[in-house]
C-alpha cells in the first residue's frame, strides 16, 4: 500500500444519492475508491437547502455528523436541535435521526460511520 493511494480529492470521487435522503449527494472519502471497507466510513455530504435525510435508524452502527458549512436541524422524531458550522452531532447505534438543511446555501457535512454502512 502506498501513501499516494490513501490521499483522496473529494471532487475526484463519484457522487451518489443515498436512499431516503432527497436533495443530498454523498461522496465516500474513506475508504478511498478501490479500497475495501475497513472499520470506518467517512462521506462528504452536500445537502441542498430544504433537503434532508428522512427519519431513519442504523441498528448496528454509530454515526457522527460534523458540519463544515451551513446549518441544519437534527431530530429524533420527538426533539430537535440546530447544528451549525464546526459543530458535531453523535447518533449512537439504534438512535432514530433526521437531518434537514436550513441555510440558503447548501449544507456541507462529514458523515462518519463505524462500522461502515457500505461493507
Amino acid at each position: 500500500m502506498r501513501l499516494q493511494g490513501l490521499v483522496v480529492r473529494p471532487d475526484a470521487v463519484t457522487p451518489y444519492e443515498p436512499p431516503r435522503h432527497p436533495g443530498t449527494l454523498n461522496r465516500t472519502l474513506v475508504p478511498p475508491p478501490g479500497m475495501p471497507a475497513g472499520k470506518l466510513e467517512v462521506a462528504l455530504g452536500v445537502v441542498q437547502p430544504g433537503g434532508q435525510a428522512l427519519l431513519h435508524v442504523h441498528e448496528d452502527l454509530d454515526q457522527a455528523v460534523y458540519v463544515l458549512e451551513g446549518r441544519c436541524r437534527v431530530s429524533d422524531g420527538k426533539e430537535s436541535a440546530e447544528v451549525g458550522q464546526n459543530e458535531i452531532v453523535y447518533f449512537p447505534a439504534g438512535f432514530p435521526h433526521e437531518i434537514t438543511a436550513l441555510a440558503p446555501d447548501p449544507l456541507r457535512i462529514l458523515v462518519i460511520l463505524a462500522p461502515p454502512l457500505h461493507r
